[in-house]
């Protein structure tokens, strides 16, 4: 120990006196040995979460290597794995479906993510109001979000049904004709983004809590100053709930990325019309159980993943000139 406080102290004359007692903390606590208590500790703190560790090594960690090593095969479940190398990669980068399903998706995450945190934030406020009925409004609100993906689905079919649905009996009002939705690659998209949008009651209540943690004396203040309810949403409210904004955004993309239930239902599992609805998780599916090419859906499930870390790389690296941590609750 005696070394390393020495070591810290001869750098002292480089830095500041709080920066040096910092790092005279730390070497202390890196030297000490854990006690019998501390051990004891440790190992009730293992105990305690030895489900999560089972469920990630089980779940996560070892489908993700599984799959890493899968994807250098060529394997269809039932016979023996055949090394292949890279071939797989490779016909992923040459193979037209993988453009059409990858353009799909983006196009699919880039219109559901932005409208859905927009939509959220403004379930947020609406929740957020000070009425005696508020707890009804956020049940009422939150509800949609809990029905399933695959229900809903169902649910939308006969909603855009083009002789029966409800939205062309509502276009006959006006003397409008009858509209396939479903029948059009653009409108079958537009619908599964607005069918996202009923699950925004997730995103809602994590906005309703930063809602919540924002000191009420910043708004005193700024209607003091004669600050209007837009100026105080765009100078306190939005810029207090970007750590919100990037948990959604990041969720968002990571859902966006994954929209698979929606297409499946609406088209029977095959991504018409004209490949419209072939999401990258379709596609994957389909590689995977339709055409016995596990080990081609392998790779396209590495690629996703690893498009998914860069993406929240990017994210969480432009949030750095955006995201505003200064105030807490007050």
């Amino acid at each position: 120990m005696a070394n390393s406080i020495d070591v810290v102290g001869a750098g002292a004359r480089r830095h500041s006196p709080a920066a040096t007692a910092d790092a005279v903390r730390a070497a202390r606590t890196v030297s000490r040995r854990l006690t019998v208590r501390d051990k004891k500790n440790l190992g009730l703190g293992l105990l305690f979460i030895s489900p999560w560790i089972v469920g990630l090594v089980i779940f996560v960690l070892y489908p993700l290597v599984y799959s890493l090593v899968i994807s250098l095969t060529r394997y269809s479940g039932m016979a023996k794995p055949t090394f292949v190398g890279l071939q797989n990669y490779v016909t992923a980068f040459t193979d037209p479906l993988v453009k059409i399903s990858a353009g799909n998706t983006l196009f699919y995450a880039g219109l559901a993510v932005p409208i859905g945190l927009v939509v959220a934030v403004v379930l947020a406020l609406a929740m957020n109001r000070n009425v005696r009925e508020v707890a009804w409004y956020r049940t009422a609100l939150y509800i949609p979000s809990l029905v399933p993906a695959f229900a809903l689905s169902f649910i939308f079919v006969v909603f855009v049904n083009p002789r029966f649905g409800v939205f062309n009996q509502f276009l006959t009002l006006f003397g409008a004709g009858n509209s396939n939705l479903l029948g059009e690659p653009t409108s079958a998209k537009i619908v599964i983004v607005l069918m996202a949008q009923l699950a925004a009651g997730n995103a809602a209540i994590i906005f309703l809590a930063g809602l919540r943690n924002i000191p009420v004396t910043l708004y005193e203040a700024a209607r003091v100053d004669g600050a209007g309810p837009v100026r105080q949403f765009v100078s306190i409210t939005l810029p207090l709930l970007t750590p919100a904004i990037l948990f959604n955004l990041i969720t968002g993309i990571s859902g966006g990325l994954q929209v698979f239930t929606q297409a499946y239902v609406l088209t029977n599992g095959v991504g018409g019309p004209d490949n419209g609805t072939l999401f990258y998780m379709l596609y994957l599916y389909k590689n995977a159980f339709s055409y016995a090419s596990l080990g081609y859906a392998s790779a396209l499930a590495v690629l996703l993943f690893v498009v998914g870390m860069l993406l929240a790389w990017l994210v969480y690296f432009i949030s750095k000139k955006f995201v505003n941590y200064d105030v807490a609750a007050g």
